[in-house]
C-alpha cells in the first residue's frame, strides 16, 4: 500500500524527491482534546477505549498540515495489553487497529480536501515503553539482543500486515534494541525508518552516535535513520551525523526543548523547538521533519509552512 489512495508514490519515493513532514506528539494531542494518559498503556489505552479520539489527533495532524501519521501503537504490546487483561489475540486486533484508524483519518482528510498524498508509519517503540518506568530512556534492560529480537517480531509482523507505509522503529535508547529492531525487520515487506533518542552526540545509553546510525547503513528495509524523542539542540548534531554516516535519508522529530520533571509529573523550562530551525536539518539532509512530546498540531503547520516557503 502506497499512501492513503492508489496514486499515492511510496514514502521512499517521496523522500527522494523533496521533504515530508512528520505529525507531532499523540499524547499531547489526545490530552488536549480531553484524555487522561496516566496509566501503563499511554495512548494505546484509547485504542481500547475510544478508539475514534486516536483517529480525531491523526485528523488533526494531517489538517494542520502533516504528511505522515504515527500511529498510537508506540506502547502497545502483547506483554503491555496482557497486563490489563487483554488476551494475545485482541492484542493483535489492537495493533491492527492502530493502522486502520491512521488511515480513517486520512481518510476523511482527503474528504476535507487535502489532495496531497497522506501517509501512515505504524509505531514501534522500544522495549522500555512497555515496561512504563522510563526505562526507554536509559537502555540496557539486562537483555541479550536475541531476547529483544524475540520480544519486538511478533509485533512488528502484526503491524506489517496491517499495511501501513513504514515502520517507525523509534526512541530507540541503544544499540543493542537498534540491532534487535533491524533483525525483527527483516523480511516482512515493509519499510522502516531507525529513530534513536539521543543525549548530545550519544545515544541514551551512552554509545556514539556514529557507531549507532552506522548499524542501519546497509540494512535495505531501512529508508531512513534519525532521531527523536530529545532535544532540538540535540538534533541539530544527529542530523549531519546520519546522513555523513549512512548516506540515507535523515528523520528528525525532536521533543518541544521543554523538560520532564520526574518529581512534580509535569513540563518545566521553555520550548526551544522553533519552526525555522527546519531548514538547518534540511539543509544537513533530513527528509522527514517533524515533532515528538509537546509538539502540537500549531506548530507542525508552521513547520509545513516554513518547508514550502522555504
Amino acid at each position: 500500500m502506497t499512501g492513503d489512495h492508489p496514486t499515492s508514490p511510496a514514502l521512499a519515493d517521496a523522500l527522494a524527491a523533496g521533504t515530508v513532514v512528520l505529525d507531532g506528539g499523540m499524547s499531547n494531542q489526545l490530552r488536549a482534546q480531553g484524555h487522561d494518559l496516566a496509566d501503563g498503556l499511554w495512548s494505546a489505552r484509547l485504542l481500547l477505549s475510544e478508539p475514534e479520539a486516536v483517529t480525531r489527533a491523526h485528523l488533526a495532524y494531517y489538517e494542520a498540515g502533516a504528511d505522515v501519521a504515527i500511529t498510537a501503537s508506540y506502547q502497545a504490546t502483547f506483554e503491555g495489553f496482557a497486563r490489563h487483561g487483554v488476551g494475545r489475540g485482541r492484542a493483535a486486533e489492537l495493533l491492527t487497529l492502530s493502522v486502520t484508524v491512521a488511515r480513517e483519518a486520512a481518510r476523511r482528510a482527503r474528504l476535507r480536501g487535502a489532495v496531497r498524498p497522506l501517509w501512515v508509519a505504524a509505531s514501534a517503540g522500544p522495549y522500555g515503553a512497555m515496561l512504563a518506568d522510563g526505562s526507554e530512556y536509559r537502555g540496557r534492560y539486562g537483555l541479550t539482543v536475541a531476547e529483544l529480537e524475540r520480544f519486538h517480531r511478533p509485533r512488528l509482523e502484526v503491524l506489517a500486515a496491517a499495511g501501513p507505509d513504514v515502520l517507525a522503529l523509534e526512541t530507540v535508547p541503544d544499540t543493542d534494541e537498534a540491532t534487535a529492531l533491524l533483525r525483527a525487520v527483516r523480511g516482512l515487506g515493509v519499510p522502516a525508518w531507525l529513530s534513536y533518542t539521543v543525549d548530545g552526540d550519544r545515544t541514551r545509553a551512552g554509545q556514539p552516535l556514529v557507531d549507532a546510525f552506522a548499524l542501519a547503513a546497509e540494512v535495505d528495509e531501512v529508508i531512513a535513520v534519525g532521531v527523536n524523542c530529545c532535544a532540538p539542540r540535540d538534533a541539530d548534531h544527529a542530523v549531519a551525523t546520519a546522513a555523513r554516516v549512512t548516506g540515507k535519508p535523515v528523520v528528525v522529530y525532536p521533543n518541544s526543548g521543554e523538560t520532564w520533571d520526574a518529581a512534580t509529573h509535569g513540563w518545566r523550562g521553555p520550548a526551544t523547538f522553533t519552526p525555522e530551525r527546519v531548514l538547518g536539518w534540511r539543509a544537513a539532509g533530513a527528509r522527514l521533519v517533524g515533532g515528538c512530546c509537546r509538539v502540537g498540531p500549531g506548530t507542525i503547520g508552521a513547520v509545513a509552512g516554513v518547508l514550502a516557503g522555504g
